[in-house]
């Protein structure tokens, strides 16, 4: 995921758009790709965008807000009037709502770091959404190997009704899920899944293309209902010292996030970064290749797939992983 320009100019905007067309929707989703591009040629539009606060402008937030409103999974050419017409009300819902894409798969390549750290563990997700990563113990989980997959069986509490795979390329797979001994998180709109507009608002966000990601979402929402996680309103930075301390003792708190960081200006980023790294947690990111430039620069060269994600321990490059969990790379 592209780090969120916070630029004002048009023209910087519509460069957003074309580069999530052409390189973040394009191999995934190709309706998605057709209304980035609609978008990034359509100055009405971008105008629009610019009246919105720089954070609220994504193509996520455009596109899922006018799916709420009725506008068709149809080429932009149809969509874009429907658009147009509804754009009050889609405004106010950008404005309300955050981009919030919780993946369950992403525990699939999480767990490559997690099986670093001796447990048991204390989770701390920033930017948790709906928490439905917080439930790593709680999956099954293929990886796929050269040598055939390896299957893990969950640990936890409770257990997922589907299971995640993840293609591991010159990448060991973990041997078992975490000992996970308490679990929280921080968001600054945290989404409960037994409210159906917040689960309505989840699925909205799935790109067209991808919609075999509602499963998992249907069946973390019964791990929610199940137990609950504790999730507090709150900014990452501001929280995390409060989350910190309630850690019990005994446990290894454990930072983590996975495509969220890329939502914050780069002081709020390198801010939590400094905070994290003078805890006693151990850290685990997962983001865009740019989005932390510390961890950017420890990248070898030659692989410069911009859909990639880094996985990263305490700062240090892991593997490169696919934005949903769908793959690890080996650097």
């Amino acid at each position: 995921m592209r780090e969120i320009t916070h630029d004002g100019d048009l023209d910087h905007l519509r460069e957003f758009y074309r580069h999530f067309g052409h390189v973040e929707a394009a191999p995934v989703s190709v309706l998605y790709e057709d209304w980035a591009l609609g978008v990034a040629e359509d100055t009405e539009i971008l105008d629009r965008l610019l009246t919105l606060p720089a954070e609220k402008r994504q193509p996520n937030l455009l596109f899922a807000a006018a799916r709420l409103h009725g506008t068709p999974l149809k080429p932009w050419e149809d969509a874009r009037p429907q658009i147009i017409t509804h754009w009050e009300d889609i405004a106010a819902t950008m404005r309300q709502r955050r981009t919030q894409t919780n993946e369950p798969g992403r525990s699939a390549v999480l767990n490559l770091a997690l099986a670093r750290i001796e447990g048991p563990v204390a989770l701390i997700e920033v930017g948790a959404s709906a928490g439905l990563l917080l439930y790593p113990d709680c999956w099954e989980i293929r990886y796929g190997t050269a040598q055939g997959p390896i299957t893990l069986e969950p640990t936890g509490p409770v257990r997922a009704e589907v299971d995640l795979d993840c293609a591991l390329e010159g990448v060991e797979p973990p041997s078992s899920l975490p000992e996970v001994a308490w679990r929280a998180g921080v968001d600054l709109n945290p989404l409960d899944l037994r409210r159906d507009d917040d689960r309505e608002w989840l699925e909205t966000l799935v790109w067209p293309g991808m919609e075999y990601r509602l499963d998992r979402i249907h069946a973390g929402a019964l791990l929610v209902a199940a137990q609950p996680p504790s999730l507090v309103r709150g900014d990452l930075n501001g929280m995390l010292p409060q989350l910190l301390s309630q850690v019990p003792h005994g446990a290894t708190p454990v930072v983590f996030h996975s495509a969220v960081l890329a939502y914050l200006p780069l002081e709020d980023r390198e801010s939590f970064a400094r905070q994290v790294r003078a805890s006693e947690a151990r850290w685990i990111s997962n983001e865009g290749v740019n989005v932390l430039p510390e961890i950017a620069q420890r990248l070898p060269g030659g692989d410069d797939d911009a859909t990639d994600f880094v996985l990263a321990l305490d700062g240090e490059p892991i593997a490169r992983t696919g934005p949903h969990g769908q793959y690890a790379r080996a650097l």
